[in-house]
């Protein structure tokens, strides 16, 4: 008598295989939100790091830093903006990038950072400073400190 071979698979080593896929998706989901959230807010540093000349050479002409964008020869604060940077506004020698209500990740939703500067014996160095509500994780490194 000749018997036939089964082929395929059985019901178990299906769900098996649904199991774990749904497994790795539940992993890799938040670190893909975290991902998206990081590269959004790189944003605001790259746009916040372009004012810093402007903001250097008006101290360094003037020896006062400047009051406004307009001053430091910047376009006005909400004309400096992006995808989800919703403006970046230069006072005090301060360059303030403020992050997007909506259209941004949760978890940076509003969200600032700051660009100080420290002067050491006539050079300039630039500090980078989270917004205090917002989870670090999502900041450029040098802004986590």
């Amino acid at each position: 008598m000749l018997r036939t071979m089964q082929k395929g698979f059985t019901l178990i080593e299906l769900m098996i295989v649904v199991a774990i896929i749904g497994i790795l998706a539940a992993i890799a989901l938040p670190a893909y939100q975290d991902y998206t959230a990081r590269s959004q807010m790189s944003e605001a540093m790259t746009l916040a790091s372009g004012a810093k000349g402007a903001v250097t050479e008006t101290f360094s002409n003037n020896g006062v830093w400047p009051s406004s964008n307009v001053s430091a020869g910047l376009a006005a604060a909400a004309d400096i903006k992006g995808k989800y940077v919703d403006n970046v506004n230069a006072a005090g020698g301060h360059i303030i990038a403020t992050m997007k209500s909506s259209g941004v990740a949760a978890g940076i939703s509003g969200a600032t950072l700051t660009l100080s500067p420290i002067t050491h014996s006539g050079s300039i160095e630039w500090k980078c400073k989270k917004d205090g509500s917002k989870d670090a994780k999502f900041y450029p490194a040098s802004c986590r400190g």
